[in-house]
């Protein structure tokens, strides 16, 4: 029998983790799509280049134990991830910054899959207000205050210019904002009950590159 652990009860996860979950949720849907009912931490650790222990002790934080030589149950495995990461809510956000970055983000779909809609985005070029970006409405960044009160956003995804990064997050504090994914490559400052989560890109190319110049070395 598979046991279900109370998913509200079980401790926050570590960061490595959480950013771990989505990866294996991936591979767990593939499972699902094939029409499997159970798949096992080790095929999800050769998928993914990890340990089976890891796996396992990764997806513990989900509350659903697996059945030994079974494995896991597929649709209960996924739904508890959905629970345990609230994808399984309505996580309204704003972006902030219609720039080329900002305007990928709103057309990135997978957002929507994973619980997080993008209701409108914000700047200050006055040859994107008004307009549309990926269905997503652009207003003027002095409208925010009103704005989010009427969206019900609780989050700002920052992808604005980095010397104008801190005054539009004052500006998105003082609206209410509650969390911040921050794309700028400043570190912002908040108030303690604010949310912020950075999103370095440069750091994974940094990662990439380092590797390339390995794999050429041992070629």
């Amino acid at each position: 029998m598979v046991k279900e652990k109370n998913v509200g009860t079980t401790k926050l996860a570590s960061q490595p983790t959480i950013k771990r979950l989505p990866s294996y949720l991936h591979v767990i849907e593939a499972a699902q799509r094939e029409g499997k009912e159970y798949i096992s931490g080790t095929l999800i650790a050769e998928e993914l280049g990890l340990e089976p222990i890891q796996v396992r002790k990764d997806l513990a934080v989900t509350g659903i134990v697996g059945k030994p030589r079974i494995g896991f149950p597929v649709n209960n495995l996924i739904r508890a991830i959905y629970t345990f990461l609230q994808w399984d809510r309505d996580n309204r956000a704003v972006v902030v910054g219609a720039g080329n970055l900002g305007t990928a983000l709103m057309g990135y779909r997978e957002f929507n899959r994973r619980g997080m809609s993008i209701v409108a985005a914000f700047d200050l070029d006055k040859k994107k207000i008004g307009k549309k970006m990926h269905e997503t409405e652009v207003f003027s960044l002095g409208q925010i205050s009103e704005k989010l009160k009427e969206l019900r956003a609780d989050i700002a995804i920052l992808t604005v210019p980095s010397s104008h990064a801190q005054a539009v997050t004052d500006l998105l504090v003082k609206a209410g904002i509650r969390a911040i994914w921050n794309f700028t490559n400043i570190k912002i400052k908040v108030p303690k009950y604010v949310i912020v989560q950075k999103e370095d890109l440069s750091s994974g190319y940094a990662v990439l590159s380092v590797k390339m110049r390995l794999l050429a070395a041992v070629s």
